[in-house]
């Protein structure tokens, strides 16, 4: 999870050059010293980290509006607070993703009871991710949304298969959750059997119902590993419709792939140039 670097609040922090002494975790991390490349921020108070994750939670709300993620009510992403960790930040109920932003958020315990904000919680978002985030106290971030390929890819009761380097930044990283198919989430009992299946990997598929992606390091992996899911489910229908059987990458180099393009801070990385979009175009966010 990013950890605390000055004073100021940070909102972007892509301009900073690479030094060789930074301890590299990706082979995509540049060799060359003093070129402009992302680099996870640290914070020197709870307060920093807090406003960071607020801010990037806004972002992954309205990076699912371009991604057209919207349907209705639903729909609910969640940050836990650095300094209360039995707390965690969510979008409100009922207000769209492209209208979520730093004001409006609210900040609920694991009981479902909003603690701060104005607005009222996802009933289906706190069975979920509240069950989630209680049993798997490493996990800081969740995402859900009802979208069109990911929930029709649900209907099938399958895990994703290795046709793509795409599709292996997945590969034994996912799994697929059969209990309670179908059946809205509105009670608690359900909320747990989905957060049983959470244990070492950062993606479900449940049955008849859609995905939900979590992440041990940042709300912008979550956030942008759901997209890649959902597009990986798309890719794998429009194959299939073809009715030509695909030629799928072995193990050994999807496992490969995954551990170069499928890790926590691919995802993150990953989100750095759809935070700065968002920066440029919807300034709205951090009010």
């Amino acid at each position: 999870m990013s950890a605390v670097l000055d004073d100021q609040k940070q909102t972007s922090y892509t301009s900073a050059p690479l030094s060789l002494s930074d301890k590299r975790v990706s082979i995509y991390q540049p060799e060359q010293e003093g070129l402009i490349f992302p680099q996870v921020p640290v914070f020197k108070t709870h307060a920093q980290a807090r406003q960071h994750g607020k801010e990037r939670l806004v972002a992954a709300c309205r990076a699912f509006a371009l991604e057209g993620f919207d349907y209705g009510f639903a729909g609910h992403l969640t940050f836990r607070d650095p300094e209360r960790p039995h707390l965690y930040w969510t979008n409100p109920m009922a207000v769209h993703f492209n209208q979520v932003k730093v004001s409006n958020l609210i900040l609920a315990d694991h009981n479902g009871q909003v603690v701060e904000g104005q607005h009222a919680i996802n009933r289906a978002g706190f069975v979920l991710h509240a069950a989630v985030h209680e049993a798997h106290p490493e996990i800081v971030a969740m995402c859900h949304a009802h979208t069109v390929y990911g929930t029709a890819f649900a209907s099938l009761g399958r895990p994703l298969e290795p046709i793509s380097q795409d599709a292996a930044a997945f590969f034994e990283d996912h799994v697929v959750i059969s209990e309670e198919a179908g059946q809205v989430a509105v009670e608690v009992k359900g909320g747990h059997k989905v957060a049983n299946a959470f244990k070492g990997v950062k993606a479900a598929i449940h049955q008849n119902h859609g995905l939900l992606t979590a992440s041990r390091h940042s709300i912008e992996a979550a956030a942008f590993w759901f997209i890649a899911l959902e597009r990986c489910c798309k890719q794998q229908m429009a194959v299939e419709a073809t009715g030509i059987k695909p030629r799928l990458v072995s193990p050994e180099r999807s496992r490969y792939s995954r551990e170069h393009v499928g890790s926590e801070y691919i995802g993150w990385l990953h989100f750095q140039p759809i935070w700065e979009h968002l920066l440029a175009t919807q300034p709205d966010m951090l009010k």
